[in-house]
């Protein structure tokens, strides 16, 4: 009978991504103790000035990022200076991230107010219309041309800029491209929305023009993923795995360009409105 051989010392002021646990190999032939880093996962409580909105499951990283990032994917915020501060606070039992907005834009809480009980594999718990989970976008307009040969290029790159999942095989990478291939930026979370909120919350801190080039998700393409692109006008969005019917419908409304199935050998064009990917560039 297998059991648990060692735990590590419980931390919680400045939570570790990553923490090693002992295991116990078994094979036919004989059995063996070893030890791997697991990714770890906190119940981080959001707040918007001071009142609970969300508790999400998140890979305690770039946590100012995600703030930013979730704020505007539940349109709260457009753009940093619509907050007037973030503050992270770090408890026995997880961590709490409030963000306080400027006053002349905290009427945003009452149309987005919701009490959800989040989870690393979830989007849109606790939404209670469909209106809700499905807003009206505004359509991408152009889109930056694209080789396939460049997204190649970044699949290649992507993994080593994937520390946390070099050390656990457990968490998720959101990377930002230029056109022809070279990567930006890559934020990581056990939660594939919350890997997206990260990298979108570090282009619109630093600046950066979301349209200038393409993102890459090593996760399926659920709708929510979609929306997100569209909401932080990212016209070009490739992921590695497959996408659903309704990701590529929103993707059409959107007109946002959609690759998925992405390898590194192949990828799957769903949406080409611009005509945007090309065989080579």
């Amino acid at each position: 009978m297998m059991s648990v051989l060692k735990t590590p010392t419980d931390s919680h002021e400045g939570e570790a991504p990553t923490h090693e646990w002992q295991f116990l190999r078994i094979t036919p032939e004989d059995q063996a103790v070893g030890e791997r880093l697991l990714a770890n996962e906190v119940p981080t409580a959001m707040e918007f000035d001071g009142t609970p909105y969300a508790v999400m499951m998140l890979s305690p990283t770039d946590l100012e990022d995600f703030a930013l990032g979730f704020a505007h994917s539940e349109r709260i915020v457009s753009s940093p200076h619509d907050i007037a501060r973030i503050d992270v606070r770090h408890g026995t039992k997880g961590i709490g991230i409030d963000v306080r907005l400027e006053e002349e834009h905290s009427h945003r809480l009452i149309e987005r107010r919701r009490a959800i009980a989040g989870a690393s594999g979830c989007g849109i718990c606790g939404l209670t219309t469909i209106e809700e989970a499905l807003p009206e976008l505004e359509p991408i307009v152009g889109c930056p041309q694209v080789s396939a040969a460049a997204i190649f290029s970044a699949l290649d790159a992507l993994p080593a800029h994937q520390n946390l999942n070099g050390q656990t095989g457990a968490v998720h990478a959101a990377a930002f491209c230029r056109p022809n291939g070279d990567i930006v930026a890559v934020r990581e979370d056990v939660g594939r929305h919350n890997a997206f909120d990260k990298l979108v919350g570090f282009l619109l801190r630093e600046g950066l023009d979301t349209a200038a080039g393409f993102a890459l998700l090593s996760s399926r393409c659920s709708f929510e993923l979609v929306q997100k692109a569209v909401l932080a006008r990212i016209p070009f969005l490739v992921t590695i795995s497959a996408p659903t019917e309704l990701a590529v419908k929103i993707a059409k409304e959107s007109k946002l360009t959609l690759v998925a199935l992405a390898r590194r050998d192949s990828v799957l064009l769903f949406n080409n409105p611009y005509q945007s990917l090309i065989k080579a560039m």
